[in-house]
This record gives structure tokens, sequence and C-alpha cells, in this order.
């Protein structure tokens, strides 16, 4: 597991971008991507769940 905060001192108000490589979905066999519906999570420990649901095109 990787420790951001071992490299640099995290302040309150700090953001933390992640992501994926682009097309990243697309490699998997069979592709699969997500789709209107579909529900993200993010936990983060002692802090919570961050829910997000998958909209439509706008």
């Amino acid at each position: 597991m990787v420790d951001i905060s071992s490299g640099m001192t995290l302040e309150p108000g700090d953001v933390i971008a992640t992501g994926s490589p682009s097309r990243v979905g697309a490699a998997m066999v069979p592709p699969e991507f997500l789709v209107p519906g579909d529900t993200v999570e993010a936990i983060v420990e002692r802090i919570g769940t961050l829910t997000n649901p998958v909209g439509g095109a706008r």
C-alpha cells in the first residue's frame, strides 16, 4: 500500500487526486465500462465512504 503522508505533510483541505489510465476498461477481456445505474464507492479508513451513482450523459 502506498502512503502519501509518508512523503509529504497533508494539511486540512488538501486534495488527493487519483485516477486510472485512459481506456483501461477497453483493455479488459471482455471490455468493461461504467454505465448509468452503476455505483462507484471510495472508502477511506476511519473517515468514511463516498458513494456516487453513475448518471447518463448530459
